[in-house]
């Protein structure tokens, strides 16, 4: 069965005037969009961590809340957490707890985290990268088995036989994988899900990953789980309405990333190859950006395909409409696609 989300990272949205809004006024937005998405029938709707002025998403799981109050059917979750810099007990309860408010809609995507914000705001080395991230996977692995939990690691304090409540039904964990292949076998390891992050590239480079993620899994023992593919994208009613729509806001954040993680400046060559047919943004109308989703699900053996909508300083009322289309029409046509 194929699902389908939409990830936000709660970028600040302007006004008709092009203007910032408010943290509070994005962030009351975003659960609008949330509640939107069950609208049209979305499975998936994530958040994405940061804790940048222009990203003030640090809470996902209180937002996810707050949408699940509203809805009823759609699946929440991050996209992803940084498990690196955050305690393991803590994200377990955290999303526990929003699994019994929405029912049993609760998912967790963990990360290392591409965005390295987080590790000096709560007291962390990035010198400790790796090995952060695989203690806190391990002991999140052993809370996700339910009763009293034994661990023991470096990073952390020690565990003996403790109960960590609430006792809540089990709830879907991801891994989300940028680029490196020992993550791919960690979550097989693990028995967690594969989330493949396209920022850049054609998504059939991401294929190998897809094959070893399915190897590890019979290596360990394991029954097959889901692989799913999150990527940028903007829909609207015409190819060049969507492209004119993203291009300067994509222009803009890719240009101010560059100064620190060395992506190259966006061109308008470089652009016009990302959103066509061999690139990993998925700009455009409901009929290419379906084309295109149904194209890498084959490609990459993958059974969900989130797309990562909206970028700073577009308009609310743009999110609204790539939400709406997305659900309404591109999400129908995949499926019809794929069948």
């Amino acid at each position: 069965m194929i699902t389908f989300g939409l990830d936000t990272f709660g970028d600040v949205t302007n006004d008709r005037d092009g203007h910032p809004l408010s943290h509070a006024q994005t962030i009351r937005n975003l659960v609008e969009e949330g509640v939107l998405a069950e609208q049209v029938g979305v499975d998936f709707f994530g958040i994405g961590e940061h804790h940048t002025p222009d990203m003030p998403l640090s809470a996902a799981d209180v937002v996810l809340a707050a949408i699940a109050a509203r809805t009823s059917r759609i699946h929440l979750g991050s996209a992803v957490t940084v498990l690196s810099s955050d305690d393991p007990v803590r994200v377990f309860q955290r999303y526990s707890t929003l699994n019994a408010v929405s029912d049993g809609r609760a998912e967790v995507i963990l990360g290392r985290g591409s965005s390295i914000d987080s590790f000096p705001l709560f007291g962390y080395d990035l010198a400790d990268y790796e090995d952060l991230f695989e203690e806190k996977t391990n002991l999140f692995a052993e809370l996700l088995k339910g009763g009293p939990v034994t661990w023991q690691g470096k990073t952390r304090s020690s565990l003996h036989e403790q109960d960590v409540v609430p006792h809540t039904e089990p709830f879907p964990a991801w891994i989300g994988v940028g680029g490196s292949p020992q993550s791919v076998v960690r979550a097989a390891a693990y028995g967690f899900s594969l989330m493949l992050a396209i920022i850049g590239g054609h998504p059939s480079r991401f294929a190998p990953f897809s094959k070893l993620y399915l190897q590890a899994l019979q290596r360990f023992g394991r029954d097959p789980l889901p692989i799913g593919v999150h990527s940028p994208g903007h829909v609207a009613a015409t190819d060049e309405q969507a492209r004119e729509e993203f291009w300067p806001h994509y222009r803009e954040l890719i240009t101010r990333l560059g100064k620190t993680r060395g992506f190259a400046v966006p061109t308008e060559e470089s652009y016009a190859h990302e959103v066509g047919p061999h690139g990993a943004l998925f700009v455009g109308s409901p009929e290419t950006v379906a084309q295109k989703i149904a194209a890498t699900l084959r490609v990459l053996q993958a059974s969900r395909f989130d797309l990562k909508y909206g970028m700073g300083g577009l308009s609310h009322s743009s999110l609204m409409t790539t939400i709406e289309l997305y659900g309404t029409q591109v999400v129908p046509r995949v499926r019809e696609l794929m069948d």
